[in-house]
């Protein structure tokens, strides 16, 4: 049987229930058959040659991926990764903080990702900040592995394999059959591993045990821009917004995240000018800049200077983006712009004398290790 893939990305602390909760959810699935289990450090903090993201990119089949991100935020971080799929829904949800007729239509744009080729595999984003209950992610993965079955039963009738007898509803026992022939001529069914879909028997120990793999290479925490590219229109105002060098395009001109370490932690500001809101900051306190699915247009409904955290005294997102900007700047011993674009150069009195962290990158830093 084709194992799913779950992968269990660890908070940035050690916490000690987030800790915990993340154990008990491994040992959990380490009872149950057809999964192969995959503990990386947070996606987040993930650099592109990372063993955990060459073992990401190395999933060929449906995968499972538990975080202590939004959904979204998630999902645009793995993309981000090179870890794409369609969107699998959970049944794990936040609870609905708008009613229905508040939700206002998305206008109708073209989207970056209208012209991105996905895989037909799908990838599911639990939050593990949603329930305290390991014994409900369990019940999920388990839910999602069923489905996950059933629809390569489909893929297999499609492909001209034997269906199970057609007079009256396929019951459980023949599904469990199919899915898991046995006998050993049954023909191999589409997995994660095509080069090791070799049949054997039902009872085979390597085909029921689950497989566990832990990835413990330090990470550094890091601070950058996701574009969720379902929301993103290629309008470059991001790029027209930062002086930092973070954003870039590729060969077909379209907006990228191309320098991410060049970007000032803690600054959450081109995400306040993007009209579409679709930059993510996954580790922003406030949930609509960390990746909240609020809905595709809530600037309808919603003042945004209050959405994305300004002050409450009259200052507009535009305003604590340029203001936020300009702060950084500083920082980095560069002159204030204000709403002018090109910078001048300053004397850098603020940056130590070996180009290394600044004070505040410091403060930052050992504000994220309290983890409040």
């Amino acid at each position: 049987m084709p194992r799913l893939s779950v992968v269990v990305s660890q908070g940035q602390s050690a916490n000690p229930v987030r800790r915990k909760l993340e154990e008990d959810i491994i040992t959990g699935l380490m009872l149950e058959s057809g999964l192969e289990l995959i503990v990386v450090p947070h996606l987040y903090d993930l650099s592109a040659d990372h063993t955990g993201t060459l073992a990401l990119t190395g999933i060929g089949g449906n995968v499972v991926v538990l975080s202590w991100m939004y959904e979204r935020g998630c999902r645009w971080t793995l993309d981000r990764l090179g870890v794409r799929g369609q969107a699998g829904v959970s049944l794990i949800q936040p609870e609905e903080e708008q009613d229905e007729e508040e939700t206002a239509e998305a206008e109708e744009k073209p989207r970056v990702a209208d012209d991105r080729p996905v895989p037909s595999r799908r990838i599911y984003c639990l939050d593990l900040r949603l329930k305290p209950d390991a014994a409900l992610y369990i019940a999920e993965v388990k839910r999602i592995a069923q489905e996950s079955s059933l629809k390569l039963m489909g893929l297999g009738l499609g492909m001209g394999m034997t269906a199970p007898p057609s007079s009256g509803a396929v019951t459980a026992e023949q599904q469990a059959r199919f899915v898991q022939p046995t006998n050993n001529t049954a023909l191999p069914l589409p997995g994660n591993h095509p080069t090791q879909n070799v049949p054997v028997a039902a009872n085979s120990a390597e085909t029921s045990l689950p497989q566990l793999t832990r990835i413990e290479a330090d990470t550094d925490r890091r601070w950058y821009p996701v574009i969720d590219y379902s929301r993103c229109t290629n309008c470059m105002e991001c790029i027209d917004f930062c002086l930092f060098g973070v954003y870039g395009v590729d060969g077909a001109e379209t907006i990228l995240v191309e320098q991410p370490d060049n970007c000032r932690k803690g600054c959450p500001a081109c995400s306040r000018v993007c009209p579409e809101n679709a930059i993510i900051f996954p580790q922003h306190k406030t949930p609509a800049i960390a990746g909240a699915d609020l809905g595709a247009t809530e600037s309808l409904k919603i003042d945004l200077s209050r959405l994305f955290g300004a002050p409450e005294a009259g200052e507009s997102a535009a305003d604590a983006a340029i203001r936020e900007r300009d702060e950084q700047l500083l920082l980095a011993g560069r002159a204030a712009v204000g709403s002018t674009i090109e910078p001048t150069l300053v004397p850098a009195a603020s940056k130590s004398a070996d180009g290394q962290k600044d004070k505040f990158d410091a403060l930052l830093d050992e504000l994220d290790r309290l983890d409040i």
